[in-house]
């Protein structure tokens, strides 16, 4: 027979560290507070936070969104980047709810690792508070979950929740789009966070080190620049434009050819001007260094534009220029023309 009456477990013992996490918390909470926006009724620390529906909306709907930062967390891990793809969690999320017209109110995060590392996850934390200050949306709760066994050290995983809130009578839905709209294009600020396990093959496979210089940048500079965000700018285009954008498509997995359709009438089609824009310099390196054809940079990759935004012709310069004073880089990329039978939503011509 076994005597365990000597042994003494702990928590600790079974490789989660309760003080850890506490100071973790302890790093979260000034990094949260400079999030706050009105509306937080009762944030981190909370079994639920707590936010108020803004008032002046007559007749609110709640839109939300989640996603995460895909295999670009590889790459955080390989090349020590933890401190920027918090900025990307949140971009993914706040960036689709903005299409339907949605304000970001509030933000929560997971994240989940085998050892917590607290400044490892601090870094991250603080690109999630940095993505929420740039978006206008508050860090009001969260989880972190210290899971011995599920992940291999100094590796975690990401997942962010955003929710927003429109007029229903403001919800952009795309389907007033015609023949005869423009196609703006947003610049992005090179490849987000889609396309990376492409990437990473192709990293490989041209034997490509961090530090190699491209576009006058290291590479893990340029790779790992942070998604864009693109809430301010739009809201402000809205807010003073709002009967002129028809629709607007965030460019993520699926490139240009698989998100412009999902904003698209049935019965249109956006013919795209391939020489509306240069391609930016990374996404010419990764096609010349994986030979990749000109359809699949299409369908992966955003190619050098993060958004999209559709106008009547009428209104195209004017809501350019708004876009433009408000920071964004806008390409005029097409037009709207009527759908063929059975042809593509995206004409590249």
């Amino acid at each position: 027979m076994t005597n365990n009456q000597s042994v003494s477990l702990t928590y600790r013992d079974a490789g989660v560290d309760i003080d850890a996490g506490d100071a973790l918390v302890d790093r979260i909470k000034p990094l949260a507070a400079r999030t706050m926006r009105p509306g937080v009724m009762a944030g981190i620390g909370g079994f639920g936070a707590l936010f108020e529906v803004p008032k002046h909306l007559k007749e609110p709907v709640l839109v939300s969104g989640t996603d995460g930062v895909g295999t670009k967390l590889r790459l955080a891990f390989d090349w020590q980047r933890h401190d920027t793809v918090g900025i990307d969690l949140v971009a993914m999320s706040v960036n689709d709810i903005l299409v339907q017209g949605a304000e970001p109110l509030y933000f929560l995060d997971y994240f989940a690792c085998g050892t917590l590392s607290v400044d490892t996850a601090a870094q991250v934390v603080a690109g999630i508070a940095k993505g929420c200050e740039l978006s206008g949306c508050a860090l009001i709760g969260g989880e972190t979950a210290e899971m011995p066994g599920m992940y291999p050290e100094g590796e975690y995983d990401l997942a962010g929740f955003a929710v927003g809130a429109v007029e229903k009578s403001h919800i952009i839905s795309g389907q007033n789009i015609g023949a005869g709209d423009v196609v703006l294009g947003l610049a992005s600020s090179g490849a987000h966070s889609n396309g990376f396990s492409l990437i990473r093959k192709i990293i490989s496979h041209a034997n490509a080190k961090p530090t190699d210089m491209l576009d006058g940048r290291p590479l893990a500079d340029v790779v790992m620049e942070p998604t864009r965000l693109y809430v301010k700018s739009m809201l402000s285009a809205l807010a003073a434009h709002r009967e002129s954008i028809k629709g607007m498509a965030h460019i993520t997995g699926g490139g240009l050819l698989e998100n412009i359709p999902r904003v698209l009438p049935k019965n249109t089609a956006a013919r795209i001007q391939r020489d509306a824009w240069e391609m930016p310099a990374l996404f010419q390196w990764l096609q010349e260094n994986g030979g990749v054809a000109d359809e699949e940079m299409w369908r992966v990759f955003n190619c050098g534009i993060g958004m999209v935004v559709v106008v009547p012709a009428d209104q195209a310069d004017v809501v350019a220029a708004h876009l433009s004073e408000q920071g964004e880089t806008v390409y005029r990329l097409g037009e709207i023309v009527e759908r063929v039978a059975d042809q593509p939503q995206v004409l590249m011509v």
